[in-house]
């Protein structure tokens, strides 16, 4: 017997409809490169929506095609977001930080026939678009005073001027919840990019999951700063969730790694909440304490795509009040998957017992099951000690890739993340190495992760990466590589007995290296494919030889 309950499909029209019903008011603010400060509200916003997608049709796209964007977090993209997915179209949102032969393939992949760039990406189109044979032209997000000169691009039209004189009205189609709403690449560290595609009934789900109190709770009394990029898996969703509660938005656009505007932008608007990978808080602090100023309205961050280190987390709590809390996630899974926050049991807990829990990636939300397995696909116990390959699985989770012959899960419908876990007691997971990353030395592993959050707590270190080198005795050792405090000189032998006591003796690594910077993928997680090809031939000093 069934339910007898209406069956209204689940689609992101919905969250537009209701955010501008009930929270038409609330602003959302934005910085673009045509002006630092935009204000207007969501009434307004989607209005000029409407405008869009009766513009969207006269270009003569049709649902179930991809329309791409290179675009920072501001209001137009926000537009673009929702005129795409709620007209059927596919919002295909490009990361501009890929290589251009990634840039090639995915746009080609995609088979883009329109592109929504920012001005400044019109000179990196310039050097594809000769090898982008499907596109039919560009849309540059702009106003016509802004518009780039003596451009070589193509059907190169202005935004503003596109959507000038379109009716605030129109038609939303009924779509289907399974519909294809949004879609996303990988960073394609091995092979070329992989394509995630989203529905609306999945973006809907984690949107509602996104919102819970334990989540990223927000509410229509919070002000909501995006630091993830709406081009990298849709922003981590925020775009949905704080239209959904009626938060305000503050977007910073291409500013959004400039520690001095996040930090004004935070200040003028009296930012609540705010979410990016962990290089951007560490711009964020390292301004504030050089210029010495504060962020006394925000409350708390969220940091993911990267293990973020303890010092961000002691440093935002002790000297300016802000709870930091971690998520994990995968472009695969829309992306949320964990959530780190604490059992009630655990508030009268000393921090010094709450910070090995504040490191770890967290409860798994409900909607997306977890489990750990050994090479032999052996569930293993939530222990705590056991270490094996992660699997999800959920309403969130792909299936299979875009234009992929076969499912991306296992016979049971589980995805294999990549990544390496334990679970304790608890049901709080911590990644402890990539499967590519962890690093195996005399038969026995060693986690790059946990070596590289313990040297982030040395006062001297601004950035840490370790990689597993070739040795000829162990077969793999632990190289550590440093970036150093600005203005600070700190010794290889000082760092390495810095680890003494703090993890196994044997896991301590062979020597340390220093760098002027890490280099880091298009998404800002810290990029050990480089690091081990630059230190391919790396000679162990004598001492471990």
């Amino acid at each position: 017997m069934l339910g007898q309950m209406m069956n209204l499909p689940l689609t992101i029209t919905n969250i537009m409809n209701f955010a501008e019903t009930v929270h038409g008011s609330s602003e959302i603010v934005s910085v673009t490169a045509d002006n630092p400060d935009h204000h207007y509200t969501y009434t307004e916003a989607f209005a000029r929506t409407r405008q869009l997608a009766n513009a969207l049709a006269k270009l003569g796209i049709e649902q179930g095609q991809c329309v791409g964007t290179l675009a920072w977090n501001d209001y137009r993209h926000l537009e673009l977001y929702y005129a795409t997915s709620c007209s059927g179209m596919i919002c295909h949102t490009i990361n501009p930080r890929l290589f251009l032969e990634q840039l090639e393939y995915i746009i080609n992949h995609a088979n883009d026939e329109w592109l929504f760039i920012d001005v400044m990406f019109v000179p990196l189109m310039e050097t594809l678009v000769d090898k982008l044979p499907n596109l039919k032209g560009f849309v540059v997000l702009t106003d016509p005073a802004h518009m780039p000169n003596n451009s070589s691009l193509p059907n190169m039209i202005c935004y503003e001027t596109l959507i000038q004189g379109e009716s605030s009205k129109f038609d939303w189609p009924e779509l289907n919840e399974n519909a294809a709403s949004a879609l996303c690449y990988t960073s394609g560290t091995t092979g070329n990019p992989k394509g995630v595609l989203y529905s609306h009934r999945s973006t809907v789900l984690h949107s509602y999951t996104t919102g819970l109190r334990d989540i990223f709770g927000l509410t229509m009394h919070d002000v909501v700063m995006p630091l993830v990029p709406m081009y990298h898996v849709n922003g981590w969703g925020l775009v949905y969730t704080a239209p959904m509660v009626g938060a305000k938005l503050v977007m910073p656009g291409p500013a959004m790694g400039d520690g001095e505007v996040l930090n004004r932008l935070i200040n003028d608007e009296c930012v609540t909440f705010s979410a990016g990978v962990p290089t951007l808080w560490l711009a964020l602090l390292n301004f504030m304490q050089q210029a010495g100023t504060s962020v006394p309205t925000l409350e708390r961050v969220i940091t993911g795509g990267a293990a973020c280190p303890q010092p961000i987390f002691d440093t935002f709590r002790e000297k300016y009040g802000v709870e930091v809390r971690q998520a994990w996630g995968m472009t695969e899974m829309s992306p949320l998957g964990t959530f780190n926050t604490f059992k009630p049991h655990m508030h009268n807990w000393t921090e010094t017992d709450k910070a090995p829990v504040r490191l770890k990636q967290g409860l798994p939300v409900c909607g997306v099951d977890i489990k750990i397995v050994d090479s032999d696909n052996n569930e293993l116990p939530w222990d705590g000690q056991s270490s094996g390959s992660l699997k999800v699985r959920g309403p969130w989770v792909i299936q299979r890739y875009f234009k992929a012959d076969s499912d991306a899960t296992d016979s049971d419908g589980w995805f294999e993340t990549g990544d390496v876990a334990t679970i304790d007691p608890q049901g709080y997971m911590m990644i402890t190495d990539r499967n590519k990353d962890v690093i195996k030395s005399g038969g026995e592993w060693i986690s790059s992760i946990e070596l590289e959050n313990t040297a982030m707590t040395h006062p001297q270190v601004a950035e840490a990466a370790v990689i597993g080198v070739y040795h000829e005795k162990w077969t793999e050792r632990p190289l550590l590589l440093v970036v150093p405090q600005p203005g600070e000189s700190p010794l290889p032998d000082e760092l390495l007995s810095y680890f003494k006591t703090k993890v196994a003796s044997w896991w301590i690594p062979e020597a340390c290296e220093f760098l002027q910077e890490l280099p880091h993928t298009a998404t800002g997680k810290v990029n050990k494919k480089e690091l081990r090809q630059q230190f391919n031939d790396y000679r162990w000093p004598d001492h471990g030889e």
